[in-house]
């Protein structure tokens, strides 16, 4: 048995690019679109999956997007999605740079949540020890919920 994909349906594919592509990192490896299934799925690696093939036994992200309109609800239901960054610090001032809310932010230096805009949870997880706790994170309280 192998992991292929986790699916996360999406309402707005230039919004949702935009937040995993431009601002979280990741890097679209293929597209398929159905005209008889009215669907779009784009599919999205870490970029040091994205080299020499490898996309074909990474995990990857499948976005769904639905051609008809539908509300998608309880976004935290489906848990959450889990990256290993190399600075978490620096990923998250980036992130907050570029308008995303770190909603749980790593007062601990190992471990951040922020949302997509479809509300999917993200977990990132240092890469390696705990960074030594650092200001402004070390004080900083949650915002929303993650």
């Amino acid at each position: 048995m192998r992991y292929l994909h986790t699916m996360v349906r999406v309402s707005d594919i230039d919004a949702s690019l935009d937040f995993y592509c431009a601002k979280l990192g990741l890097v679209e490896v293929r597209r398929f679109e159905s005209k008889e299934g009215r669907y779009t799925l784009i599919f999205l690696a870490a970029p040091e999956d994205e080299h020499a093939g490898i996309t074909e036994r990474a995990p990857l992200i499948e976005l769904t997007y639905n051609w008809d309109p539908e509300d998608y609800t309880g976004g935290r239901n489906f848990g959450h999605l889990a990256y290993e960054v190399d600075d978490i610090y620096v990923t998250c001032q980036r992130l907050m740079d570029n308008g995303v809310t770190i909603n749980r932010p790593p007062r601990d230096g190992h471990m951040a949540f922020i949302r997509s805009p479809d509300g999917i949870s993200i977990e990132l997880l240092q890469k390696g020890p705990a960074k030594e706790k650092a200001e402004p994170w070390a004080s900083m309280s949650n915002t929303g919920v993650w």
